[in-house]
């Protein structure tokens, strides 16, 4: 209309031939986007947010978290743009035969097994373990150093969000110092759901001008992260523990020496406690076998640099 009105063919010569209506085309020209408009885009922006942090959640879950994000609908309107925009809980719909579509592999597999390393800061593991106390489940992600065997970062949180693993890297880089040129390997699960989730979500689906992409080691988050702190994201394949299997015993000494000591634990803020003490004698009293029945605290203590690394935080 206004392309033609400069031409010099007046508007009301336009919405004639174009059978519109005067009156509704002036409200548009003064409010493009309506408010209604705006607020589903809010709404739906809360929703997605919630489904990429839980995908296991289906519509009636997700009303809840865009609740406390301050978005508040009823069910119908959840699920109504849920299915216009096919955000499904991954346990929710058949995806294949055999429900197992892991797609291309996120990041490549630098570590191929090899568990070694001959420097500090040359090679981390991490993996996430869960466990349940009297109010309701922890995950705890940790992060190793195979040289030292020390536990150099970790992070516990009552939900397996991506921020779950972006914390556990940002104490990990924060206790080290430059970790520059750092392997850090992990592995990609092996739930169906969770592989589908994370080739679904790698069409990185846009609403209002951001992307998204899946959940923790393979999230934009974490991928951000790694970024800042310079080191390199090793992931290996679908459904293997052996291409992670040390930080996979990690997780089993910590329920075996820590968690499986109580029958239940009756708060997160116990278990939140406990895991640090259990940290520390990790770091600086338990002998490991691996290491010549010495702490990682001994052997880095012993450590003198064949290159130009940062100095060892503790």
């Amino acid at each position: 209309m206004s392309e033609l009105a400069a031409d010099g063919i007046p508007v009301a010569v336009s919405l004639r031939v174009l059978k519109l209506s005067r009156q509704p085309y002036y409200r548009w020209r003064k409010q493009q986007v309506t408010q209604a408009e705006l607020i589903e885009a809010y709404r739906a922006n809360a929703l997605l947010d919630a489904h990429v942090d839980d995908p296991e959640y289906g519509y009636r879950f997700l009303v809840g978290e865009a609740a406390e994000a301050g978005e508040v609908m009823c069910k119908r309107t959840a699920w109504r743009i849920c299915r216009d925009n096919q955000w499904w809980s991954v346990f929710g719909k058949k995806r294949g035969k055999n429900g197992n579509c892991p797609g291309p592999p996120v990041h490549d597999d630098l570590v191929k097994r090899d568990f070694s390393a001959d420097e500090v800061n040359e090679l981390w593991l991490t993996d996430i373990t869960e466990h349940w106390t009297d109010e309701g489940k922890l995950y705890l992600c940790a992060i190793k150093d195979v040289f030292s065997g020390r536990i150099v970062g970790y992070s516990i949180s009552d939900r397996m969000k991506a921020r779950l693993a972006v914390n556990a890297l940002d104490n990990a880089t924060s206790r080290r110092g430059d970790v520059a040129g750092c392997i850090v390997h992990s592995d990609r699960g092996s739930q169906g759901g969770f592989n589908w989730w994370t080739q679904h979500l790698r069409s990185r689906r846009v609403l209002m001008g951001r992307s998204v992409e899946s959940t923790q080691y393979v999230s934009l988050a974490y991928s951000d992260a790694l970024i800042t702190a310079g080191v390199s994201a090793s992931v290996g394949t679908v459904g293997d523990s052996y291409d992670n299997a040390l930080a996979e015993t990690v997780n089993g000494l910590y329920k075996a020496e820590l968690i499986h000591s109580k029958r239940l634990w009756e708060s997160t803020e116990a278990v939140e406690l406990a895991t640090m003490g259990w940290v520390h004698w990790w770091n600086t009293a338990r002998l490991h076998e691996a290491l010549g029945y010495r702490t990682p605290a001994e052997v880095e203590a012993a450590y003198t640099p064949s290159r130009d690394v940062a100095p060892v935080a503790s």
